[in-house]
């Protein structure tokens, strides 16, 4: 893989500095998401921490966390959400670094369709990729509006999120990422709108984080990982347009306009502060978790996250 090679090339070239070895599972395929990842790399940032980080894309999207508890790599890129429900099955994992810091989901809807207010869906098709903290997500949203779980149909459209919506199939999805379904179809032609579900009554989040094994992490290493991603950010948000070519130029399959727009609009979401959080922010979620009925019980904000800078 390209970034092992260019790391190793960095071995060879100071050969009295070992790298330590990392390997990092993404959530999905490269994308702007995963900005400051791929900058640190290019940037020389991993290497000047003393770092050589293996980038992994996972064949199965919902498989990282479950293998970094398992000990077979040391960090997956992971939802805050999905964390606390991860915890309560008893996957030992905990959150150690922020990559972007706001909610990216949305419940999005045609700009000009039927759907004007979220009162409106009564009566109507939802359709959603991935069950779980999405229905309770919804079921807030839609509680601020006098609609209920019974008012409306959810139908399961898989990862076809804005070609369900566009082609009538349903009258809104959940799960829609702001940073690149609005723009994929605004490409295609068809408007769309985000009503945004941190002010419909859901706690703000950490959209990605990176998750460790407690019990196996390197606190070391992950703090010397973030540090770099850390620079990397600050980076991107000082040379916006450099950062982009230098990113895009790592793949072709990046170089078309949604992924250039999703770079834009993804931009000011990244942690500025990718080792610090808010703990508060975490209990409340917890606590909205159980308040939806999708836990029974409260971790302590120490079971779900630390700062391995303060270890």
């Amino acid at each position: 893989m390209k970034y092992i090679i260019a790391a190793l090339a960095i071995v060879a070239a100071t050969p009295a500095m070992a790298q330590d070895k990392m390997t990092l599972l993404l959530d999905w395929f490269v994308n702007p998401d995963h900005g400051p990842i791929i900058i640190a790399e290019e940037n020389g940032y991993f290497a000047d921490e003393g770092l050589e980080v293996e980038v992994v894309a996972p064949a199965d999207p919902s498989a990282p966390p479950r293998l970094v508890a398992a000990g077979q790599a040391d960090l997956a890129v992971s939802y805050q959400p999905q964390l606390h429900l991860q915890i309560h099955e008893g996957l030992p994992l905990k959150r150690v670094g922020t990559l972007v810091a706001t909610p990216l989901n949305c419940l999005l809807v045609l700009k000009d369709g039927p759907i004007q207010e979220l009162s409106d869906l009564k009566g109507k098709k939802i359709g959603f990729s991935v069950a779980g903290v999405e229905e309770a997500v919804l079921q807030t949203m839609l509680g601020e509006h006098g609609v209920t779980p019974n008012d409306i149909e959810m139908i399961n459209v898989n990862f076809s999120l804005s070609p369900s919506l566009m082609s009538g199939q349903v009258d809104a999805v959940i799960g829609a990422f702001r940073n690149f379904e609005l723009n994929q179809m605004e490409i295609e032609g068809v408007e769309g709108r985000c009503f945004y579900v941190e002010e419909e009554g859901v706690p703000s989040y950490d959209e990605l984080i990176y998750v460790a094994n407690p019990d196996r992490m390197d606190a070391d290493k992950i703090a010397r990982f973030l540090a770099a991603t850390e620079k990397a950010t600050q980076y991107i948000v000082n040379n916006p347009e450099k950062s982009w070519e230098i990113f895009a130029a790592t793949s072709t399959e990046l170089q078309d306009e949604l992924n250039a727009r999703a770079w834009v609009d993804t931009l000011p979401r990244f942690a500025l502060r990718p080792a610090g959080f808010d703990a508060g922010r975490y209990a409340r979620f917890e606590a909205f978790l159980k308040d939806s009925g999708m836990i029974d019980s409260l971790n302590p904000v120490e079971a779900i996250a630390i700062d391995v800078t303060a270890q």
